[in-house]
């Protein structure tokens, strides 16, 4: 069943073209993930998603509604929850303050609580780190404070932008078992990787984009033994 579809988008910035008529289908429970270059478009598709830039023309259905162009803010209440390229924490508030930004929209305490609990449970360290600010934490912390945020929003959907981008390999191999964790609780994933290899290994299927067009897709293992896929993004 489909949870998201985008059909023939086409997003700018300015005067340039940034998506070219893309198509993407994301089906409920799945972990689907965009893969490409810098610049070919995977973080302009989920801005283009979750409101952030204005689509030009196609359109995006989510759970059966159409979104496209929606405020930001608007989308967060149907349950998708975006987590930005470099984690955009908000640096001089707690953890626990951070966290609770993530749940703006909740004002029952007891559910409030509950998915602080379920945070900690996957990110224990952000427990330890309660009152310390977020901008003093390290890139693998902020990265598991940026998600855990996330998560205190409740989402169907998550949408994950180059979450291993600039961690050790020890923190990207939790950060994806911890992905393939939450989709095994329920919540579907979006994910854009530039680690092909990790991102392809654990989705059911993906896309190639190039200059805002998908160029391949298929499940993980197909993509994973595609020629060329593997001279572009796993050599």
């Amino acid at each position: 069943m489909s949870l998201l579809q985008i059909n023939r988008v086409e997003t700018y910035y300015g005067g340039i073209q940034a998506l070219k008529g893309i198509d993407v289908q994301v089906n409920k429970g799945e972990i689907v993930t965009l893969i490409g270059s810098n610049g070919a478009g995977k973080s302009t598709t989920l801005k283009s998603i979750s409101g952030l830039v204005k689509v030009k023309t196609g359109n995006i259905i989510y759970n059966g509604q159409e979104i496209s162009n929606r405020p930001a803010h608007e989308n967060t209440f149907l349950g998708i929850a975006h987590v930005p390229e470099g984690r955009r924490i908000f640096p001089k508030l707690t953890v626990k303050e951070n966290l609770l930004m993530g749940a703006f929209s909740v004002k029952n305490k007891a559910i409030i609580k509950e998915r602080l609990e379920r945070v900690f449970r996957y990110f224990p360290k952000l427990k330890e780190r309660l009152e310390q600010k977020g901008g003093t934490m390290s890139g693998g912390e902020q990265q598991m404070l940026a998600m855990g945020r996330a998560l205190m929003l409740g989402p169907d959907l998550l949408m994950l932008d180059e979450p291993s981008m600039g961690l050790a390999p020890i923190i990207v191999e939790q950060i994806f078992e911890i992905i393939k964790e939450l989709n095994q609780e329920g919540i579907t994933i979006l994910l854009v990787e530039q680690n092909a290899f990790q991102a392809l290994h654990i989705a059911d299927r993906g896309y190639v984009i190039q200059n805002g067009e998908i160029k391949l897709q298929g499940n993980g293992k197909e993509l994973i033994s595609n020629h060329e896929v593997q001279e572009a993004y796993l050599a």
